[in-house]
């Protein structure tokens, strides 16, 4: 039993009728015990005799065995059973059923002095916690002391991480994440970081990446993140932010993550922008202009993006010269940071008329905009840009901007965007296109005609699904178009004045009353 067994071996064993002699040989518990695990163990590392280890019964009695006082039993059980379900969900599951989780972790805590038993519980944690059935079991055990005291006694390389390869599925759970925080996990990460900053060594450089990735894993939970932002006070948030000045292009990336994370309620971002975490971003992403590290420009500008959301943070924010710094990266061919400095622009000029006015009659980011409003490839660069150049006019409010638009071809990408499938979408290209017929129809009216936007706004009328704010904008914009004689006559010979006579009895009372006006309209103007 102590050699490897062959494959020829392990099917003389199979045709011989050893493994239907196995589960009674398990039951009976006595000094051959280990040998018969330990001679299936080696049998189930032959990948063809793991179904034929299931079939003869062999999981139910192994999993009792795990309840035995005898290291060595226990040792031999857990190998047998490892191999046996190696690389099959459908067996791990079963394990999962079977209660395999509280018992493993307890005799980690029991035995955590014999090095080979507690490698063996790694493993098999490792392999379960992939598992989304396994984390309620996870989360119900004492998984989170246990590995976070095996963590602190633990200098070498290879034991940390696999610890580490349990740690980083089980984080996954919001429950597991609070508890590794309460279990002091944050500290040993920080100290792991503290040692490996300065190494060059591969395997501290690992290490460093691993102990920071899961620190930002930690902060995705809601709990986990409040508990450690500790109103903005606390040391591990003080400490995160330490890294983001950092040297280490890893550290800078962790930091900028762990600022996005901590940024996901309105009062830790007025905190955060108040305390001047905006001027430690626009210093690293300037300095990532030319170095074009793409995962830190993109954790910067999504931590700024965050940070913009409460209204409060909006003109702070400008004031601190934040648009200056993300149009530095409007050259970027990297879809992940156009996506990011998009929606990080979007949200500072929202409700901020100045600033969408600046940056609306800026033709070079405008001339990009609709470059990027034809990204088919890339369907979130695509939205983002059709939503910035439609929320410049709508928040500006302004001629200039509106011509600026027009002139950068940006007005048939407003009419494709009123066909879009989400409704907030159409809803936004409809009041932006509204402006600018109201303030410039006369410049924008061969576009109208050649994007089609008498037909766009017949069909949104006619389609019983349209929301009723779609069909209220798409009135209004009738209305401001008729001055315009292409487009009057393409209104009239469409016979809009039945689609919107119908509407006058349309169950929301706006609509209805908007259809009543924009029916006098036509028939006046007919």
């Amino acid at each position: 039993s102590d050699a490897l067994i062959p494959k020829t071996t392990s099917e003389k064993i199979q045709e011989m009728g050893v493994l239907a002699m196995m589960p009674a040989l398990l039951s009976a518990q006595n000094s051959c015990t280990p040998k018969v695990a330990n001679i299936i163990a080696e049998v189930a590392k032959n990948e063809f005799m793991r179904s034929p280890c299931v079939e003869a019964g062999l999981i139910p009695p192994l999993v009792q065995l795990l309840n035995s006082k005898d290291q060595e039993i226990l040792l031999q059980t857990g190998r047998a059973l490892g191999n046996i379900c190696y690389d099959s969900h459908s067996l791990q599951a079963q394990l999962i059923i079977m209660g395999v989780i509280p018992t493993l972790v307890r005799l980690l805590g029991v035995h955590s002095q014999n090095t080979a038993l507690t490698e063996m519980c790694l493993i098999a944690f490792g392999n379960l916690a992939e598992l989304e059935s396994s984390k309620e079991q996870f989360a119900s055990t004492n998984i989170a002391e246990e590995l976070v005291r095996l963590f602190r006694k633990q200098v070498e390389h290879e034991k940390r991480e696999m610890i580490f390869e349990v740690l980083a599925p089980l984080a996954e759970n919001d429950v597991i994440k609070l508890q590794l925080v309460d279990a002091g996990l944050v500290e040993c990460l920080l100290e792991v970081v503290a040692q490996t900053v300065d190494s060059d060594r591969d395997e501290d450089v690992a290490q460093l990446k691993t102990a920071s990735d899961l620190m930002v894993l930690l902060l995705l939970g809601d709990e986990s993140m409040q508990k450690l932002f500790e109103g903005g006070k606390g040391s591990v948030f003080q400490r995160v932010l330490s890294w983001v000045p950092s040297n280490n292009h890893q550290l800078q990336l962790a930091g900028a993550l762990a600022i996005a994370n901590f940024a996901r309620n309105d009062g830790n971002c007025i905190h955060m922008v108040d305390t001047g975490i905006v001027q430690k971003l626009l210093e690293l992403l300037d300095r990532h202009v030319e170095e074009g590290n793409v995962t830190v420009q993109h954790a910067a500008l999504s931590a700024l993006r965050n940070l913009a959301i409460p209204v409060v943070n909006k003109s702070k924010m400008l004031l601190a010269g934040v648009s200056d710094v993300v149009l530095k990266f409007l050259k970027s061919e990297m879809p992940p940071v156009q996506f990011k400095l998009l929606g990080t622009l979007r949200m500072l000029i929202d409700t901020q008329a100045d600033a969408a006015e600046q940056l609306g009659t800026n033709a070079k980011l405008v001339e990009r905009l609709v470059e990027w409003c034809d990204a088919k490839d890339h369907a979130g660069v695509m939205g983002e840009s059709n939503r910035l150049l439609s929320a410049l006019i709508r928040h500006s409010k302004s001629k200039d901007v509106v011509q600026t638009v027009i002139q950068g071809g940006g007005v048939k990408h407003l009419v494709t965007m009123a066909t879009s499938e989400h409704m907030i979408m159409q809803n936004e290209a409809l009041v932006a296109l509204g402006l600018i017929a109201a303030l410039n129809l006369d410049c924008a009216e061969k576009d109208f005609v050649a994007a089609n936007l008498v037909q766009v706004l017949h069909k949104l009328l006619k389609d019983e699904h349209s929301a009723p704010e779609i069909k209220y904008n798409s009135m209004i914009l009738i209305c401001s178009i008729m001055g315009s004689e292409p487009l009057h006559k393409e209104v009239q010979s469409l016979a809009f004045i039945d689609v919107v006579s119908s509407l006058r009895s349309h169950e929301n009372k706006t609509v209805a009353h908007q259809a009543s006006l924009t029916e006098q309209r036509l028939t006046a103007q007919s």
